[in-house]
């Protein structure tokens, strides 16, 4: 039973689309729409994938490391967080202020200059780190007696 209707199913397909009054048209018009909607899919499968990557991205992002930002309002400009971070460290008398140069660019602090000992380094550099505002810290400090890192 199956295959009469299975072969009655071709037959008729066969008779509309070979048809030579409107055969051509209808084949054409089948043609389009076969078309139209892989065209579709293609696009609609390609928007889908650049969300999916966007998503991925943006997620990484906001995990890594060092790559938070406040909202723009709320954050310090370069000027004022050195003036923050050289308000709040070098409150401490025994580091020394007059040998240390703050600098900051975009929210990174550099440390540069000559101290005694690698203790007031590691001091120095925890120190900068917490203060709030600063995404991170390049230490360039280095003991007296010492050659000066460069920068990587």
């Amino acid at each position: 039973m199956f295959k009469i209707l299975f072969g009655a199913a071709i037959g008729a397909a066969a008779a509309w689309f070979l048809d030579p009054n409107d055969g051509t048209r209808r084949r054409n018009v089948v043609r389009d729409k076969s078309m139209k909607y892989a065209r579709k899919g293609q696009q609609q499968a390609a928007s889908q994938a650049s969300y999916a990557g966007s998503t991925i991205k943006g997620k990484a992002a906001a995990v890594a490391p060092g790559t938070s930002r406040e909202p723009a309002g709320e954050r310090l400009n370069d000027p004022a967080l050195k003036a923050k971070i050289e308000s709040e460290v070098f409150r401490d008398e025994d580091l020394p202020k007059e040998r240390v140069s703050v600098n900051v660019e975009d929210g990174v602090a550099w440390l540069r200059g000559e101290v005694d000992d690698r203790p007031t380094i590691s001091r120095l550099y925890q120190a900068v780190a917490r203060v709030e505002g600063v995404r991170g810290v390049e230490n360039l400090l280095h003991i007296s007696g010492e050659p000066a890192p460069t920068k990587s």
